[in-house]
């Protein structure tokens, strides 16, 4: 009649009140029908540990690939000999190849499927990580940021649409979407453990080849998981549809200011803050710890608010703070502005983009999910582009990274200004 899960699942249905006690053991049709729905609707409890191995997909792509650099950057700086704009240069060239990726995204993942596209791109960038330290030309390191940007968008856009499938229909998506995104910051308090004092020691080099070792590491542990779906989850696969972009024109205006806004102080805060003053490894370490630790953190603590904010409301109010958290360290200069800093700033960037997703999966038909989530990645990429060089070569032309930095708190408090005005009523059902 039923299988040994089917009964432990109903057993602890039993003990939650999800099933009528009166009645219960006479098993008769109405009962064995509530008993079946209770086992058929189970897989929603299951999403958390998938959404958990999703994570590290951005644990790869943002926490390693992405924003250790801001780690690596001092010593590749002094080592090669590059300015401000050069090394800027690199996260400028990874975001360009973000935004390729991000136009390749959709058709590789109706070609591939959401698994395959994520396992691929994973485990190609993990090898484009470790093999950054390979090579001290400017010109490859520029390619393979460029590639490593390409993988890394492809990855997300899966993965997040991989997210909106399993946590469909469940009342906690948007925690979903947060602790998606929150990867990014365990990656980034996972580096400070060791990255700063192993750069210290042995070179950038060997920085580069550690984190790709560990982005193997993280493929090894979530792919097997991702290669069956859960037990009774809709299929996942990518689909088309020809909901109008433009009914969130508002949101990928905004999400692309903040695009040009965090990546600058993500790039070069690190470098500021060990000019300004002066951080020894460990005071950076710790600095970096907070910062990631602050994120995953933050996917907790923005996950219920964003749940009641409507529109663009939860993407305006996050990157308020964020655009304040920027502001602090230029103007204090003690460790406690720094420290505040490091929780305002990385307690809300990620949850930018667990607002806009969620946002997305609310306000487009589900059709349209992996559409809407590509439109949104290539908004944020277009700034991404732009925001590093700008940065460097603003702090280049006035000899010192505090007026780059900034303009980059300037571009934030537009993008939260402009935000509201996404009226999330006004979108089709």
């Amino acid at each position: 009649m039923f299988s040994r899960r089917e009964w432990n699942v109903l057993i602890n249905s039993f003990y939650e009140n999800r099933i009528p006690a009166v009645g219960w053991f006479s098993m008769d049709a109405s009962n064995l029908a509530i008993a079946r729905s209770v086992v058929s609707g189970s897989s929603q409890t299951r999403w958390p540990g998938v959404v958990l191995q999703l994570a590290l997909g951005t644990v790869v792509a943002f926490g390693f690939a992405r924003f250790d650099y801001a780690l690596l950057l001092p010593f590749m700086r002094a080592d090669l000999g590059w300015s401000y704009a050069q090394a800027g240069a690199l996260n400028t060239v990874y975001s360009l190849g973000y935004l390729i990726g991000a136009l390749l995204a959709v058709p590789v993942c109706a070609s591939l499927g959401l698994r395959r596209s994520f396992t691929a791109s994973m485990l190609l960038s993990a090898i484009l990580v470790g093999a950054s330290g390979l090579f001290s030309d400017l010109g490859i390191l520029l390619t393979m940021r460029g590639l490593t940007g390409v993988a890394g968008a492809v990855l997300f856009v899966a993965g997040a649409a991989l997210t909106a499938e399993v946590s469909h229909g469940c009342d906690r998506a948007t925690l979903a979407f947060g602790l998606y995104c929150a990867g990014a910051g365990f990656g980034m308090s996972l580096s400070a453990l060791f990255l700063p004092t192993l750069v210290d020691a042995v070179g950038w080099r060997c920085g580069w080849m550690a984190l790709g070792a560990l982005s193997l590491i993280a493929a090894l542990i979530a792919l097997p998981g991702l290669s069956r779906p859960a037990s009774g989850a809709p299929p996942l696969a990518p689909r088309t549809s020809h909901w109008p972009i433009r009914m969130i024109a508002v949101e990928l205006l905004g999400y692309g200011l903040f695009g040009v806004g965090y990546i600058a102080y993500a790039t070069f805060i690190v470098a500021y803050l060990r000019s300004s003053q002066t951080l020894s490894s460990t005071e950076t370490a710790h600095f970096w710890a907070l910062f990631g630790a602050s994120a995953v953190g933050g996917a907790f603590a923005w996950g219920p608010i964003q749940a009641r904010l409507r529109g663009g409301w939860g993407a305006a109010c996050t990157i308020a703070v964020v655009a304040a958290g920027a502001g602090v360290p230029l103007i204090s200069s003690t460790r406690l502005a720094a420290d505040v800093s490091a929780v305002m700033f990385g307690g809300s960037f990620l949850a930018v983009v667990a607002a806009v997703t969620s946002f997305a999966q609310r306000v487009a038909p589900r059709s349209a999910w992996t559409r809407a989530i590509g439109a949104l990645t290539i908004a944020v990429g277009i700034g991404q582009c732009i925001g590093p060089v700008l940065t460097g070569w603003l702090s280049d032309r006035f000899g010192t990274l505090q007026s780059g930095l900034a303009l980059s708190v300037l571009i934030l408090f537009i993008a939260a200004a402009l935000l509201p005005f996404q009226h999330e009523t006004d979108l089709p059902p």
